[in-house]
């Protein structure tokens, strides 16, 4: 009987020191909210004050006059204090709310009250703390504690041209800065090692668009298993041959990277780190197409000449990059002929930059 009797009284004296607590609690957070109030009216006070002082800048000036800028005056002052009544508003509801109910408050537990578990807790809350709830199962997002593999949408552009057996890039027939190159595709990044990430292993697919716009009034002609360089009978306006290409990039990827651990995750970051990539792509040609524009006899001509033109149908080739975060300096070179059969070799060459999205 003695024991019980004490357990109630330890019960009594938890009630009502919870009681007086949920009190303290309350009349805190009553005074917080006075505060508040007091600074939403100095708030709004100041940007009266400057919102006046330049009206008053704009009437020196002479942008508005007297009497615009007394209009001015009198819908700022209007708004400033429509704003204070809303907004203090506001804060003595929460007050009157807080101070009528002393505290005990009913609030709808919402989806921010879920437990690191398979359930969903509804339900009444008073002051912060469940009245009754109602649980229901829901799907479980399973978070990897180990994440090894990202993946990133990859952009790159740059300037494009070829590399000509027995020539320097300097006596190219291509344009240096008109011959250009676009590339977009995916790519995944999955570390190498179990407990280090200095290096990751890159593979994807992406599509590329090589450009090669001639030297001079010159297009590409087809002559049996030769194509060469041939002089335009009208002045062109613009004359350019585009590969389309689909590869498969692998690269290895060098570089440090942050490491963070929590209780539920390890993961290692190479944002804003320097990263330097080498490897090599290889794939097939989707089409080569010339495209002409011209004068002839006055008129404006265009003409979009899809064919083989004695392209490779196999790319290969070397390529890397180097950079920090997303940025990166890109070059990519084909080791198979632009064109086959050819009784002078020349190899693709692109330079640009690649944004790893």
């Amino acid at each position: 009987m003695r024991t019980i009797t004490l357990y109630l009284a330890a019960l009594v004296f938890l009630l009502v020191a919870f009681q007086v607590r949920g009190q303290e609690d309350y009349k805190r957070e009553v005074e917080i909210l006075k505060a508040q109030r007091e600074r939403i009216i100095e708030q709004e006070k100041e940007a009266l004050k400057f919102e006046v002082r330049d009206i008053n800048k704009r009437m020196e000036r002479g942008d508005i006059s007297e009497a615009e800028a007394k209009i001015l005056k009198e819908e700022v002052a209007k708004r400033r204090a429509l704003n204070i009544e809303n907004r203090v508003g506001i804060i003595d509801n929460k007050i009157a709310l807080l101070e009528r109910n002393e505290g005990e408050i009913l609030t709808l537990a919402t989806l921010d009250s879920l437990d690191n578990d398979d359930q969903i807790h509804l339900g009444f809350m008073i002051d912060g703390r469940p009245a009754f709830t109602f649980n229901t199962k829901r799907w479980k997002h399973e978070i990897k504690y180990d994440r090894r593999t990202y993946s990133d949408f990859v952009f790159a552009i740059g300037l494009n041209n070829a590399l000509i057996e027995g020539q320097s890039i300097d006596d190219s027939p291509y344009k240096i800065g008109g011959s250009r190159f676009f590339e977009m595709g995916w790519q995944w990044r999955t570390r190498v090692f179990r407990n280090s990430n200095w290096l990751r292993f890159n593979y994807g697919f992406s599509f590329q668009f090589n450009g090669l716009k001639p030297e001079g009034n010159q297009i590409f002609v087809q002559n049996g298993d030769q194509t060469v360089l041939e002089d335009f009978e009208f002045d062109l306006d613009k004359a350019k041959l585009r590969m389309d290409n689909l590869v498969f990039p692998v690269h290895f990827e060098f570089g440090p990277s942050k490491f963070k651990k929590t209780d539920r995750t390890v993961r290692y970051s190479i944002r804003n780190q320097f990263r330097l990539g080498v490897g090599g792509y290889g794939g097939f040609n989707l089409g080569t197409r010339q495209k002409l524009k011209y004068d002839r006899d006055g008129e404006n001509v265009k003409d979009k000449l899809k064919r083989d033109y004695n392209t490779s149908d196999l790319i290969y080739g070397v390529s890397g990059y180097m950079g920090f975060d997303g940025v990166l300096l890109y070059l990519k070179y084909d080791l198979n002929p632009i064109f086959k059969d050819a009784d002078i070799k020349q190899n693709n060459i692109s330079l640009g930059l690649r944004f790893d999205i």
